[in-house]
């Protein structure tokens, strides 16, 4: 019998769900509603109207619309039994209901199926988690090609806001104006990548960092996904999230049932800042976000990479803990074979010849120095050039009668055989039970190509990033304090549900300052400061050849979790020195920079970059003024510095980091020699006059309640 709907409320937002449609139907997700508003007179007030030339009844964009209704967009779910049940109307059947949940049940006794609709509005946060489970309610198999979620958006939505980029270049923001017409953004390579992150936003044309109606969504899955934006000819318009699913990857048999990843999503009237506010504080909520200070890193790769000599990595410990480090971790090069990338990956035991006595030696000098220690794995990974492959080359992803594609010299193996999982579980428990090892550097370097599983080699990207996380899980459950950093060929993996079972994401291989500083300001949508791995290169970048002075990169570096990936040993005395107050101002900016507010600055200034974070009580911030190439014109526009109390009084002063990156000026502007004081409301609506800098350069502001 029909139901009167249902209203979940956040702090800004609401979502109303009509359960008297066949299917249920949102009929409100946006701003916030009032706890006493008539939900019958909102159902009548928003049922559209009926127009000529169609079908005889109206036809809403519901939490999972198909083809049988008369939808025309993408039905939210595909499936069928040999060509039948291939258009299942699911209706509803039963609902239970909280202040912050809704759960549905849907059937179709005809195509006998059952689907359950879990709804969460995370009342602090606005955050709305979605997630469909379908079960298979008859005898024959049931295979599933599309299950995704859908959410309704305003029919004025017409700009999206996504993600781009490649190695090296994460998190490049890319906007696309939306007619009548669907974006569509799938993710094909086995693993989250860099070109197809799986998260946007969207909203009306224009839309910015402090104002305009902005929803957002981010799909949890370390696999392949695809999200879908359309406004269709009708005037409506939805967003579609999930699982992508090859050929036979879901076949349920009878009682079986497949759950998507959840989607999760939030809706701000406060512009994009809202969408950064809403994940950010949902994910310091969770159950195991860091709840330590984040330590000071110095990583070995681009410091000695494979040449793995005892005594220099002594000395490397030595000098971290001088400039005041708090963890070492050994990179790629300290098991068999791998004195490159040829080889050795899968014989994950210490390497005789560059470490006779095994790692403890090396553990025990660096415990000894006050500093944890970590260890670069890739396990999913395989040489054919290894002892794991000659032993059992048919552990590897592959499809029968094809040549497995090399990525990185390396293939995949197949976690969802019991087997490689037990082989890859008892190595890293031994790596961890025999050591004092606090810290993993879990990497993952390559696509998934004719990612076949098993003797038949079927499709298996989705068994596999199920695999994957129920190793993590084991290996969490052993070893509960080891913290765990995904690492992706940088920073592919980064996705909500990796986060589950770890504790830091390594950003980009790209240590150049002035590609972090976009890769960095792209992250912050999505994911706050203290998972982002953010190290101090070596003069010379790695990846680009780019020199930087050190004053921008440490500016760089600050905002994330800090790091040094440098052999310090040959830094000058004077470099050391500026490391050294480096790392104290991190730890003494650390309790702000990991629990405040993230804000990005709007600046006129195409050629520069602003950013900040903003203590929640607003008695202390620190913003950067990056300038990433020369300026059109000869003085920089003030920079606003927004998210202060606008009632309160700051005293603003320069940082000062090595080098000061000043560039050519007859005079700079007055503040920077002794600070000025002003009100949140002053520094947001005049801003600060700004120095000349010279290209890819950065300044440091830091403003304290007075």
């Amino acid at each position: 019998m029909p139901q009167n709907p249902v209203h979940l409320r956040g702090r800004r937002s609401s979502l109303v769900v009509d359960l008297s449609a066949t299917t249920p139907t949102v009929l409100h997700w946006g701003a916030a509603l009032p706890a006493d508003v008539d939900l019958d007179e909102l159902r009548t007030a928003v049922t559209r109207a009926i127009p000529e030339a169609g079908l005889d009844v109206g036809v809403p964009v519901t939490l999972l619309p198909v083809d049988a209704a008369g939808f025309i967009g993408q039905p939210g779910l595909a499936g069928h039994r040999d060509g039948l049940a291939w258009s299942p109307v699911l209706g509803y059947v039963s609902h239970t209901a909280t202040a912050e949940t809704l759960t549905i049940d849907l059937a179709d006794p005809v195509a006998e199926l059952a689907v359950t609709v879990e709804l969460e509005l995370h009342p602090d946060t606005d955050l709305l988690r979605v997630q469909l489970r379908l079960t298979n309610a008859g005898e024959a198999p049931y295979r599933v090609e599309r299950l995704v979620a859908t959410l309704p958006l305003p029919a004025a939505t017409d700009e999206v806001l996504s993600f781009t980029g490649r190695w090296c270049k994460e998190w490049q923001e890319q906007r696309h104006r939306l007619g009548a017409a669907a974006l569509v953004q799938e993710n094909r390579r086995g693993r989250t990548s860099p070109d197809n992150p799986p998260g946007l936003m969207v909203g009306a044309a224009g839309f910015g960092e402090r104002h305009g109606e902005v929803y957002a969504v981010q799909v949890g899955w370390s696999g392949n996904h695809a999200l879908r934006v359309e406004r269709l000819n009708n005037g409506q318009a939805y967003l579609q999230g999930g699982e992508l699913l090859f050929p036979g990857e879901v076949v349920l048999a009878a009682g079986e049932m497949y759950a998507t990843p959840w989607l999760y999503a939030t809706y701000t009237p406060d512009g994009l800042a809202g969408i950064t506010s809403s994940f950010h504080q949902f994910i310091r909520l969770r159950p195991g976000h860091p709840a330590k200070p984040r330590p000071v890193v110095v990583n070995t790769w681009e410091a000695v990479y494979f040449d793995h000599d005892p005594d220099r990595l002594r000395a490397l410990a030595d000098a971290a803990a001088a400039v005041g480090a708090e963890r070492f971790v050994l990179d790629d090069g300290w098991f068999r074979g791998r004195d490159h990338d040829l080889a050795g990956l899968g014989d994950w035991y210490v390497d005789e010849r560059k470490y006779p006595k095994g790692l403890t030696p090396l553990i025990e000098h660096v415990r000894s120095l006050g500093l944890e220690f970590g260890l670069w794995v890739e396990p999913e990974m395989v040489n054919p050039d290894s002892d794991l492959y000659r032993a059992h080359p048919d552990w590897v992803l592959s499809v029968p009668g094809y040549t497995p594609v090399l990525g990185r010299h390396q293939l995949v193996l197949d976690l969802a055989n019991p087997d490689v999982s037990a082989y890859l579980l008892e190595r890293l428990d031994w790596l961890l039970t025999e050591h004092d090892i606090s810290y993993f550097k879990w990497d993952m370097n390559r696509d998934l190509v004719q990612a076949g599983s098993g003797q038949a080699g079927r499709a298996g990207v989705h068994a596999q990033t199920l695999a994957f996380y129920a190793l993590l899980g084991d290996l969490r459950q052993r070893h509960p304090d080891v913290e765990i950093e995904s690492c992706s060929s940088g920073g592919a993996r980064a996705d909500l549900a990796v986060l589950t079972y770890t504790q830091r994401i390594w950003t980009s291989d790209c240590n150049d300052a002035l590609e972090r500083q976009l890769i960095q300001r792209g992250f912050s949508y999505f994911l706050p400061p203290e998972l982002m791995g953010a190290h101090i290169g070596p003069p010379r970048s790695h990846t680009t050849a780019r020199v930087h002075d050190l004053g921008v990169r440490a500016a760089t570096a600050l905002f994330g979790h800090l790091g040094i990936e440098w052999d310090i040993t040959t830094a000058s005395p004077a470099e050391r020195a500026v490391i050294t107050d480096v790392i104290a101002l991190y730890k003494q900016l650390r309790p702000l920079l990991h629990s405040g507010t993230t804000v990005r600055v709007e600046h006129p200034d195409p050629a520069t970059l602003a950013h900040g974070v903003v203590a929640t009580d607003q008695n202390a911030a620190v913003f950067a003024f990056a300038q990433l190439g020369a300026s059109p014109t000869t003085v920089t526009p003030p920079m606003r510095l927004t998210g202060l109390a606008p009632d309160r009084r700051y005293a603003v002063r320069w940082l000062r980091l090595g080098e000061d990156g000043l560039g050519p000026m007859k005079a700079p502007p007055p503040w920077l020699a002794n600070g000025v004081t002003l009100t949140g409301a002053q520094l947001a609506a005049h801003g600060l006059a700004m120095p000349v800098l010279h290209p890819e350069h950065a300044l440091l502001i830091e403003c304290a309640a007075v």
